[in-house]
């Protein structure tokens, strides 16, 4: 079995946003939002049809949004590429997206909870260990939540998820091991066949399910990722070069510190170690600030 890259806007959202994809919507959902819990019991896809084909970076990154039953809106977003203001515009999409609900002359009673959950191929926050984060509104000294509370940003780093298959233990583990590792496996793993949504979504991203035309496209789009992840390794290292050519030993050190830093919430440890020349350990000590 060849499966496709999960983290493709076009296979995300044919795997979680086609009209087949409700169950499989679910269980991704409750595994990452609600830790396991079977708390969402239905919902309806949004915008189930698959994007258009287009050009450039915004290939890199896809929202596919849901109603649940008591109608709080969900964003999903898988964003393989660190763009500047990223962070800004997760806030901005959900903050938009609460907005947007009301009509003309609507209360603000008719808003909804909106859920934004982002999936990066990339760490948004290198100072914690943590690989599903979530925030919402609180008062600074008490930590007191705010009563309207209706925003909720939930972020899944896939570079801090380094469980191997015999290590996964919740629903949410196996789902995380899906999104990084599918690409690489040949076959569906034992330990999480047995789940029906994971399984079909196993089906769904099976290559051999495609036409040929859209295995193409999805290449060309695999392709461009690794290109701009390539542009920032081939930069990284014309610098490390550039400094052993001028025979400054310790410059060059200082140069690829300095690079490293600017790489860490973009590249795992072993990438940036493989292209700075420095250990794996000083990598993660500059990780974790020491």
């Amino acid at each position: 079995m060849i499966f496709i890259n999960p983290k493709t806007d076009y296979a995300f959202k044919k795997i979680f946003g086609s009209s087949e994809s409700k169950d499989i919507l679910i269980s991704f959902l409750n595994a990452l939002i609600y830790e396991g819990n079977p708390t969402i019991e239905d919902l309806e896809i949004i915008n189930p049809n698959l994007p258009p084909k287009l050009e450039g970076l915004k290939d890199t990154y896809l929202d596919v949004k849901a109603k649940l039953s008591d109608g709080t809106l969900v964003i999903i977003e898988m964003q393989v590429l660190n763009v500047q203001s990223f962070g800004k515009r997760v806030l901005y999409n959900a903050a938009k997206t609460y907005a947007f609900q009301l009509e003309a002359a609507q209360g603000y009673r008719m808003l909804k909870p909106v859920i934004a959950l982002t999936i990066t191929d990339f760490e948004m926050f290198p100072n914690s260990p943590e690989f599903i984060s979530r925030f919402v509104f609180k008062e600074v000294k008490t930590n007191l939540t705010y009563p309207e509370n209706e925003l909720d940003l939930v972020f899944v780093e896939l570079p801090k998820f380094t469980k191997g298959q015999e290590e996964l233990e919740t629903l949410a583990d196996k789902w995380i091991y899906f999104m990084k590792n599918a690409r690489n496996l040949t076959s569906i793993p034992e330990t999480m066949d047995s789940i029906p949504e994971i399984h079909e979504a196993f089906n769904i991203a099976n290559q051999a399910s495609l036409s040929r035309e859209e295995v193409e496209d999805l290449d060309r789009r695999e392709q461009f990722i690794y290109d701009q992840q390539g542009a920032i390794i081939k930069a990284v290292q014309d610098g490390i070069e550039q400094g052993i050519e001028q025979g400054i030993e310790q410059g060059m050190r200082e140069k690829a510190i300095a690079i490293a830093r600017q790489l860490i919430s973009q590249l795992d440890n072993a990438m940036i170690s493989q292209v700075t020349g420095l250990s794996i350990e000083e990598v993660q000590n500059l990780r974790s600030g020491d």
